[in-house]
């Protein structure tokens, strides 16, 4: 079958490429920019790429036409596609009914850390000889893609409530109908789609209903919200982390140990590379995921060892003038404070410096502004790019005093945090996009300074 992908870029509709070329099918897709890392790996696996969605592009028929949630009503090659009544499907719907029926799916659910979790599981099965499926949305350090079909039964899936499209307005993991699922937590987000939390506390209910009685829920104890959940009707065995009285994760960064812990007995415990408290609770999903498909809980965190995190997560970008710039796709505060805290465990009482752009519809849309003060509290200094935004970034700022700075001149700021800059610093750069490439503009301001100097 030859399938076109509108929206292929996109890391969840590039992973679905990736399954469809290994299932056998011809792929090809559009977007409306073509842009690395996902366009680098498609063109890696011969998917042939077009820009934009010019209607011309029909006069290649495909037998499918796969579409991307970020297409709407208006989409001059979706309303073709409309036209001429030519076969679509959703991209959760294509994917349920020709990669995950029949498979015993993990999925993996949450406001945050969803990608790390997942990740995570998918190293563990991996270690220990199931060779699972998976598509996760980041590049996997461990394996070097983000998705792949792997062997039956077990499949890895990143579980996103966003909307699945344009005729479709349930959340994406709906269509998963996992047997094992982590909730890992849950925050009002995604303003765009939803008006409040209770409106994803719904759309949790609906997967929460999709689950047999011989499946798992693995949840977080100290989630308010996944109770309320699970409060309206669970016919599922389930399993809590984050639980003081049950299954925890401890340790220190400095330490660099990952200790499971039930009730006051260890577990046992594992050396590994991460950093973060968030990332010990991740880590606890995990191994309890794992452990109802048939893996020790020691396995599990010898698993880990030697776990790489995903792209684009705390991952270090390089070092000029003896300054360390980080990348991570932290942009709602819960998960922008969390990654400063690991990061300052990290690094003790060198210099950090946050660098933010506030690009999700939730952010963009100020619903959250209210908040990101507190949550960048641990940087020493802030820079807050704001161009587009539609809300006064100073003035939510402005409890940071002097320490926060506020540009709609990406040039500017980045010579501002070279100027700011000194060896030892750390930046942490925070975005779910590609910011303007401002790492590799960073590290080049940094490195001709220095030999200015």
């Amino acid at each position: 079958m030859r399938i076109h992908i509108l929206g292929i870029c996109g890391a969840f509709m590039g992973g679905l490429a990736r399954l469809a070329l290994e299932a056998g099918h011809a792929v090809s897709g559009c977007d409306a920019a073509v842009y690395p890392p996902m366009s680098e790996q498609l063109r890696a696996d011969g998917v042939a790429l077009t820009e934009g969605y010019d209607p011309k592009t029909l006069e290649t028929p495909a037998d499918l036409y796969v579409i991307g949630n970020a297409l709407s009503r208006g989409n001059p090659l979706l309303e073709a596609i409309l036209d001429r009544g030519l076969p679509y499907v959703s991209g959760p719907q294509w994917l349920a009914e020709h990669i995950l029926q029949g498979r015993h799916v993990l999925g993996v659910a949450g406001t945050h850390g969803k990608t790390t979790t997942a990740s995570m599981l998918a190293w563990i099965l991996e270690k220990n000889g199931l060779c699972p499926g998976f598509l996760i949305g980041g590049v996997l350090r461990n394996f070097g893609v983000s998705a792949r079909l792997g062997r039956a039964p077990f499949f890895v899936i990143e579980a996103d409530e966003y909307d699945t499209a344009f005729c479709d307005k349930r959340s994406k993991f709906i269509h998963y109908r996992p047997r094992t699922l982590i909730l890992n937590n849950l925050e009002y987000d995604h303003a765009d789609i939803f008006s409040d939390l209770a409106a994803i506390e719904r759309q949790f209910h609906h997967l929460v209903r999709t689950l047999p009685a011989s499946g798992l829920i693995v949840c977080n104890r100290q989630e308010e919200s996944l109770a309320r959940v699970l409060a309206r009707g669970c016919w599922t065995r389930v399993e809590y982390f984050n639980d003081p009285e049950g299954i925890r994760a401890e340790g220190e960064d400095a330490d660099g140990f990952l200790r499971i812990v039930e009730g006051g007995a260890p577990i046992g415990e594992a050396r590994w590379d991460l950093i973060g408290a968030h990332n010990r609770q991740n880590a606890a999903a995990a191994l309890l995921a794992a452990r109802h498909v048939g893996v020790p809980f020691a396995d599990g965190l010898a698993a880990l060892t030697d776990f790489q995190n995903v792209r684009r997560r705390m991952e270090i970008r390089g070092k000029a003038a003896g300054v360390t710039v980080y990348d991570d796709f932290a942009h709602h505060p819960t998960a922008i404070a969390a990654t400063l805290d690991g990061l300052r465990r990290k690094v003790g009482d060198a210099r950090v410096f946050a660098v933010l752009e506030p690009r999700s519809n939730t952010m963009r849309e100020g619903v959250l502004k209210d908040r990101l003060a507190e949550s960048l509290a641990q940087a020493d200094l802030i820079f807050c790019y704001a161009a587009n935004l539609g809300w006064d970034a100073a003035e939510s700022l402005a409890p940071l005093q002097e320490r926060a700075r506020v540009f709609e001149d990406l040039e500017r700021m980045v010579e501002e945090i070279a100027v700011a800059s000194r060896s030892g610093d750390h930046v942490l750069v925070m975005s779910n996009g590609g910011f303007g490439n401002i790492h590799n503009r960073l590290l080049s301001a940094l490195q001709c300074r220095a030999a200015a100097l």
